[in-house]
């Protein structure tokens, strides 16, 4: 706007110029009205901030030192039960196992018994035979298990070599020619390994 246009502005519409002027002042002044109070505010939070720190701290360091005790007691109480608790699993943890096992026990007490009284000796093996059955079967269940050896190539891991026999023929070399000790595995670990010959 050019010095003629301005003076026109203020000789033709001086009332309107006031007015925009008015308004400017107004904003100007609820600007400054508004930082005020945005003063007063922060001001208020950093004196709530102020309040709600710890005055006392001894006091504060008492109770945190009484609560730090209190869960170091908690923890060895814990602790000591969880040991108890071990002990006595381990040491009734094979009850349950014992217990199955008494039956075939009682088998071999009346196998025994009518050993002496009885001339039929295909009897008391058939006896003999079914109470290995069912012991195998008890072992099988509590995830015992033979270790196969019939037709089986040395495998370390499965077998202990007590003897090394020479064949001629190559195709044999290394196959299990005959069990000495039976092995077992439980839940497929091995807790004793088969004790075989071997051809070489």
């Amino acid at each position: 706007m050019n010095t003629k246009q301005k003076k026109n502005y203020s000789k033709e519409k001086p009332f309107e110029y006031e007015q925009d002027m008015t308004k400017n002042q107004e904003i100007t002044e609820n600007t400054s009205d508004k930082n005020e109070e945005t003063d007063k505010v922060a001001e208020s939070l950093d004196n709530e901030k102020e309040i709600s720190m710890p005055t006392n701290w001894e006091e504060k360091y008492n109770e945190m030192h009484d609560s730090y005790l209190r869960l170091m007691a908690e923890f060895d109480n814990y602790r000591k039960r969880t040991i108890r608790e071990k002990a006595e699993l381990i040491k009734t943890g094979g009850e349950s196992v014992l217990a199955n096992l008494l039956p075939v026990i009682d088998d071999y007490e009346r196998a025994l018994d009518n050993l002496g009284q009885t001339e039929d000796t295909t009897a008391v093996i058939q006896g003999i035979e079914l109470i290995y059955k069912k012991f195998i079967s008890f072992l099988s269940q509590q995830g015992v298990k033979v270790i196969e050896t019939k037709d089986q190539f040395f495998n370390t891991e499965l077998y202990e070599a007590v003897a090394l026999i020479p064949v001629p023929e190559d195709n044999s070399k290394g196959k299990i020619l005959e069990c000495i000790q039976t092995g077992y595995t439980l839940y497929d670990k091995v807790i004793r390994h088969a004790k075989v010959i071997v051809s070489n």
